[in-house]
């Protein structure tokens, strides 16, 4: 229904329930002209009554959500618990080794050999009274499909570490899990250097302790999880303890510093959840995280899913997220994390692997108990849960509830009213259109913003100041909330049913939209509907109480308990939708160009709003002039817009703290034709842009961008756009990357690459190619036949081969740089072998190299915002 047929829905409402009146006796209850004479509260207390509540979240809220406990010192080493500045130090000393992508010496040899060390020391100092402990470095080799692509990797390592009672001969295990390598340009000290050392320093405590387990532990720290979590598909596939692996506790980040979040759980085994909530210290965890991660709105995975998917293994998904700014970049330092931090993640981790190695489920043979968990806590100080099942019945019975609570109290209004339950439910009607209206409204204002400064090309202006969101999506959400429930106090008349009822009304509308979307919601089994069902718990037991008294009858009395009931949820619900404002809005910065991402963070605050806002704001027609409210939040919106679009409040990037992440490769293209001649050979450099804003930050600087041109006419005419794309993110957003030609040749470090050993025929319409190829520790292939043709066998995956071409092959090494030895067959579908099959093309990238002098001269004029990831590539097209 537009706006314009749900205005014309409330005139005609009115006007109904106007001829209502007339067609009832003129004797009105003294009820109604009681409140009516209440004098109203005068306006200027009206922004004060909102100002109340935006004062408790910055008092409460913030408070809680960044609490931290104390860090323990090397002076509280023999208490048996977490020591943090331990932690801290190992963390000093690995953060310290550099960037160690997979297949470097810094994470194959260097870091490889600090973990080997610390675990000796734990080793000497092993209660082996109570334990037994063996060490473990494995290499793994192997293949499976994600994303858009194949993923290939050799020689990737895993130091697995196994802690088992004294002479257990248990073949039930717990995993805990987390990596040691890094994306390129980082010295990862929280992604997941913190994790890593939580581990080794959990080890230690319990090693130490004389404290018995009874199954045994498997620590795994894996070297190679950047790369689309090869290590822990190797482990999962591969390694001999596996099998033996029930549960695990995944470790990674998305942030550094701060708490950590558990946000996946399962699948299934909701007994996983009992456990977090009785062993971790310091709860924060939520299942509108998890739905929202697995729904891929946040652009990030962890080797979680293939514990999940190859090993069957359930368990705890846990991960930092404060301060995501500094992931995955040159600025994700150990100086960023506070050992209050470790502190916080170590009491946990600690407790919960004492706990879940002590579980009697652990080796229960039993079928796994179906169904998921609803999980989240409140403030950190309670964790709630309950099985999926039981959130269902729990949602329907509130949702149920206050629909027949609102029906009583119509009923009520009408008795004391001395008017007809029709007259009062028609009423009703005409106020549940004005709080769908308002409804509406709360969601769509903060969208519209959000595509207004988009449209100017002020995308993030929030992304350095989140100060902003407040007039930007907060401000708007309220208008829309408001707008529609003051037009209508101003323009209704009715003599049988008091102001205070009326008000009733509005807030009763919005407790029956909240009871049919929990109905719906329920039905599509969204676990997170319990965001809906705790203001509605709240107002419904302040309902009751008040239709069990006279409070519901005397004037305005029944507002004390409605407002005191809606502490809490207003807490709850703006503890709950800040933690995605926080974890969301650095991940703007990396979501890439396409998706409006200002939309997305528009509608989660808004939503927080309305679920904070929405038992609260229609109390503002208590106060005289409740429209000066209105005019308020649209001046803070106004002045939010001005701040964003023409100070530098607005303009997202900060050196250091928020940088604009520029990812580019220095590319030299060569195609080779059929008859083996070298048709192109262009040298330039492909932007692959991590944000909305794309070059435009860079106009008007040092950066010379003259000639940047967009690919997408080279996608329609070249495989795979003939460029060397580097991941399936690369992939995926192609159509948007950018092209800055350069006439200086780019000379890679080397040009060798692939051989072909021999091409066999097979039969008259099949041949067989055999190749050789050998390069850097990240390479990719793409294969694209032509028409009448199709490739029917190769060394990979075949049933990846149903999927349609052009087939993306990525290519990794660990400490195994041996060349790589593959065969691809090809079928031509009318028989004739004499002409050209299919296009191979490979790209080598040379990660870490800083290319040549004018790659280097290019790289330095960018401004000091901006964080670069850059290195040369290589890219051959063949024609076989």
């Amino acid at each position: 229904m537009r706006l314009d047929e749900m205005l014309r829905a409330i005139r005609n409402r009115i006007d109904s329930c106007q001829s209502k009146i007339r067609d009832e006796p003129d004797d009105v209850s003294g009820n109604a002209n009681e409140n009516d004479e209440n004098p109203k509260i005068p306006w200027y207390f009206a922004n004060g009554f909102l100002l109340f509540w935006g004062l408790l979240f910055f008092a409460a809220v913030l408070p809680f959500f960044n609490r931290l406990p104390t860090a323990l010192t090397n002076e509280d080493v023999n208490k048996n618990e977490f020591i943090a500045e331990l932690a801290y130090e190992n963390l000093y000393t690995l953060s310290n080794i550099g960037t160690k992508l997979t297949g470097s010496k810094e994470n194959e040899i260097i870091a490889v050999n600090f973990i080997l060390n610390e675990l000796n020391k734990i080793e000497e100092n092993l209660q082996d009274d109570f334990f037994d402990m063996e060490i473990d470095l494995s290499q793994a080799a192997g293949v499976f499909p994600y994303a858009t692509m194949l993923n290939v990797y050799q020689g990737v390592q895993n130091i697995a570490v196994k802690l088992a009672p004294k002479n257990s001969t248990s073949q039930t295990y717990l995993l805990v899990n987390s990596h040691f390598d890094s994306k390129p340009f980082t010295p990862s000290a929280g992604d997941a250097g913190f994790m890593i050392v939580t581990m080794l320093e959990v080890l230690r405590v319990i090693a130490s302790t004389k404290q018995p387990i009874e199954h045994p532990i498997v620590f795994l720290f894996n070297g190679a999880e950047e790369g689309m979590m090869q290590a822990s598909h190797g482990f999962a596939t591969q390694h001999k303890w596996a099998p033996y692996c029930k549960a695990v506790i995944n470790l990674d980040a998305a942030g550094s510093g701060g708490r950590e979040i558990l946000f996946q759980s399962g699948p299934n085994n909701p007994w996983l959840v009992d456990y977090y909530k009785k062993y971790a210290k310091h709860p924060f965890a939520t299942t509108m995280a998890e739905e929202i991660f697995q729904a891929g709105i946040i652009p990030s995975d962890t080797d979680f899913r293939h514990f999940n998917l190859y090993g069957k293994i359930p368990g705890l998904d846990l991960a930092q997220c404060f301060n995501g700014y500094v992931y995955h970049t040159k600025y994700d330092l150990i100086d960023v994390i506070p050992r209050e931090s470790l502190q916080n993640t170590g009491d946990n981790v600690l407790s919960l692997v004492r706990g879940l190695a002590n579980a009697t489920e652990l080796s229960d043979k039993s079928a796994p108990v179906m169904g998921h968990a609803v999980f989240f806590d409140f403030l950190g100080l309670y964790f709630i849960h309950y099985s999926e099942t039981t959130g269902i019945i729990l949602n329907l019975a509130i949702a149920i509830a206050t629909l027949i609570l609102i029906s009583v109290s119509i009923w009520r209004m009408a008795k004391v009213s001395n008017a007809s339950v029709s007259h009062v439910a028609c009423w009703f009607s005409v106020t549940l259109i004005v709080q769908v209206i308002s409804f509406i409204l709360g969601l769509l204002f903060p969208a519209v913003v959000a595509w207004f400064m988009d449209s100017l090309g002020q995308s993030l202006t929030y992304f350095s100041s989140p100060m902003l969101i407040i007039g930007l999506y907060v401000c708007p959400s309220l208008i829309g909330l408001s707008l529609p429930l003051v037009v209508y106090s101003s323009i209704h008349r009715n003599k049988k049913i008091s102001t205070a009822y009326h008000i009733q009304l509005g807030l009763h509308s919005h407790a029956a939209i909240l009871s049919l979307l929990v109905l719906f919601l329920t039905a599509l089994g969204i676990r997170s509907t319990y965001v809906l069902v705790i203001p509605l718990i709240f107002y419904s037991l302040a309902l009751a109480i008040n239709l069990l008294t006279t409070l519901h009858d005397r004037g305005f009395a029944w507002m004390a308990l409605l407002k005191a009931g809606q502490l809490i949820p207003f807490l709850c619900s703006s503890y709950s939708f800040y933690i995605f404002i926080v974890v969301l809005t650095p991940m703007g910065g990396r979501a890439g160009s396409a998706a409006n991402r200002d939309v997305l963070i528009a509608v989660l605050t808004a939503t927080g709003t309305i679920l904070s806002f929405g038992f609260l704001l229609p109390l503002i027609n208590i106060f005289r002039r409740p429209s000066f409210v209105i005019y308020s939040l649209l001046g803070v919106t106004v002045l939010a817009m001005i701040l964003g679009c023409f100070t530098p409040i607005g303009f997202p990037y900060r050196s250091k703290t928020n940088g604009h992440r520029v990812a580019y490769l220095q590319v030299r293209n060569m195609f080779y034709e059929y008859d083996g001649t070298l048709s192109k050979d262009e040298s330039g450099y492909l932007f692959s842009f991590q944000d909305r804003r794309e070059e435009r930050p860079l106009l008007g600087t040092n950066v010379n961008l003259t000639g940047l041109v967009s690919i997408k006419s080279k996608c329609e005419t070249e495989m795979m756009c003939g460029m060397p794309l580097y991941d399936y993110r690369f992939t995926k957003s192609r159509l948007q990357s950018k092209w800055l030609p350069r006439s200086e040749p780019i000379v890679p470090p080397e040009i060798r690459g692939l051989e072909l050993l021999n091409k066999t025929i097979l039969n008259a319409t099949n041949v067989r190619f055999e190749f050789n190829l050998t390069g850097p520790s990240h390479m990719s292939l793409f294969i694209q036949p032509y028409d009448n043709v199709k490739i029917s066998n190769w060394s990979f995956i075949p049933s990846y081969l149903n999927m349609p071409p052009p087939y993306h092959i990525y290519l990794t090494y660990g400490i195994d740089n041996s060349p790589y030895n593959f065969f691809v067959e090809a079928s031509s579908l009318h028989g004739d072998l004499g002409f050209p099959l299919f296009q191979m093309g490979v790209s080598a990238h040379f990660i870490g190299n800083e290319g040549d002098a004018q790659s280097v001269k290019f790289a330095s004029s960018f401004p000091s915002y901006s964080i670069l990831a850059q290195w040369p590539a290589l890219y051959k097209r063949y024609v076989f």
